[in-house]
């Protein structure tokens, strides 16, 4: 699999898409006047304990107050003074924390929506090839990282680099791989030296501030992305591409010529990123036999249903049903991965007879899941093809980053039928007939009501006019919305 970084800067915003054979995979957008805040490091202060959700809440100087659950509150007990036994205690949160008490968190999740960003005092600074975890006492390798004698290697270099450098949790990254102790060591000392400026930062600074900003968008992907696997990163912008170039050169200096100027238009027409974030923004997805899927979001789950549409087959039902359940699991995955869909996710794939379809099906989905990198998790399936999965959230979803709610219908996707504002017409000016008989009316509605009163409802408006015993007068208003409607006295 060939894989290419599209990368759209303004003053405003910056996009980047990630290809893979030339098909959009991932796309990430960071504005300026938004910039996300996980990865950040504040020190906060606690403005609420609530024992009964074993949770606190923390200024940080956002707009809400984040929440800070008891397992993430990290204690420096004093070993002097306590006992092995009392140190491992596990300790009620209103034991831990104290209203006014500051706090050094780090944001693991964005806000979303009316809740305040999920934030933790175990921090962690992600480098090149290491993740440091000054908190913890603990050394990890990546489970991508698959082979044994790997593992060992990489594990027997942490514990010598945590022992040299005083304490502290490694884990090595993906990028690690065959890497040598000096690649360790160059990040070990980068990421122990900016948690030292950042505990500095700490004792000099009041609660709220931010201590630690995480890097910019570009910046991150390359630190997270950057192998031999990208082919090509490309950027319309001089300033990013003279940035990123340097940095190429800093993390891996062979892949530098991979980084290109884009000067021929609009880079993310030209790569078809535009038009896949269309597609990415409407329910219905088309698959290529002709089936479809249809994804939608709640605030509880997101819902996928898969369809065999326009798809007929050629010989058996079950093969049918088959072809289309294992086609949309490709689509499925690229949908959820493009639009960073994230919770619990229901998918009603056509009900199979076979269990040996039901198998290859799950096996295609968990096939496909492998290649995301945001944690997963299957959680069950059944004859009636019904799939429920989680996905792990950290930020807001394409849809929610590039749209809002509709002013109209307020985000439900419903509005009332013309057929049933009519009626409600009907209701409120019988309720007000006695007041008003005998005076000519004025009946502003929306222009489609207003069509549909002098056409298949002028039967609502003669009996209304009955009603009061004069005309009434319907005028279209285009300000009102369909749901509005004003009945006033006429001069």
């Amino acid at each position: 699999m060939t894989k290419d970084l599209i990368v759209s800067s303004t003053p405003q915003e910056t996009k980047v898409a990630l290809l893979e054979d030339g098909a959009v995979a991932e796309f990430f957008i960071e504005r300026e006047a938004h910039r996300g805040v996980v990865g950040n490091i504040y020190k906060g202060r606690v403005t609420r304990v609530l024992p009964g959700m074993q949770s606190a809440f923390v200024d940080l100087g956002l707009e809400r107050d984040a929440f800070l659950y008891v397992a993430d509150v990290f204690e420096e007990l004093d070993e002097n003074l306590l006992s092995p036994e009392e140190q491992a205690r596990d300790a009620p949160i209103e034991e831990r924390l104290q209203e006014g008490q500051e706090v050094l968190v780090q944001v693991v999740k964005e806000p979303l929506g009316t809740k305040g960003a999920r934030i933790t005092s175990h921090v962690s600074l992600p480098g090149r090839y290491l993740v440091f975890m000054p908190t913890v006492e603990h050394v990890g390798v990546s489970r991508k990282i698959v082979d044994e004698e790997e593992r060992r290697r990489l594990k027997a270099t942490l514990k010598e680099i945590r022992l040299e450098r005083g304490g502290g949790g490694y884990i090595a990254r993906t990028a690690g791989l065959s890497r040598s102790r000096e690649d360790f060591d160059r990040d070990a000392r980068y990421l122990t030296r900016t948690w030292d400026e950042i505990r500095a930062g700490a004792c000099r600074q009041g609660a709220p501030a931010l201590l630690h900003r995480e890097l910019g968008l570009v910046q991150r992907l390359l630190r997270d992305l950057l192998s031999d696997d990208i082919a090509s990163i490309r950027l319309d912008a001089e300033r990013d591409y003279q940035r990123t170039l340097e940095l190429v050169r800093e993390l891996q200096p062979e892949l530098a010529p991979r980084v290109r100027r884009f000067d021929d238009g609009h880079i993310l027409e030209a790569h078809g990123v535009s038009a896949a974030l269309e597609r990415a923004l409407r329910s219905r997805v088309w698959l290529d036999s002709g089936g479809y899927i249809v994804i939608n979001q709640t605030e509880a789950l997101v819902a996928v249903d898969v369809n065999t549409g326009r798809y007929t087959g050629q010989k058996k039902l079950e093969e049918t049903i088959l072809k289309t359940n294992l086609e949309a699991v490709k689509e499925l995955v690229r949908q959820i991965r493009l639009r960073d869909l994230g919770g619990i996710i229901v998918v009603d794939f056509i009900d199979m007879e076979e269990r040996k379809s039901r198998q290859k099906v799950m096996g295609a989905l968990e096939q496909e899941l492998r290649g995301d990198r945001s944690p997963s998790k299957l959680l069950s399936v059944n004859e009636f093809g019904l799939v429920i999965l989680t996905r792990k959230r950290v930020k807001q979803s394409l849809e929610r980053i590039l749209c809002q709610p509709c002013p109209y219908c307020v985000g439900s996707g419903m509005i009332k039928s013309v057929a049933t504002v009519c009626s409600e017409i009907y209701d409120e000016v019988r309720k007000l007939a006695p007041d008003m008989r005998g005076q000519p009316l004025l009946l502003r509605v929306n222009p489609e009501v207003a069509r549909a009163l002098a056409g298949e409802e002028a039967g609502v408006l003669k009996d209304l006019s009955g009603l009061v015993g004069e005309e009434i007068l319907v005028q279209g208003d285009p300000l009102l919305h369909q749901e509005q409607f004003d009945v006033v006295p006429r001069s």
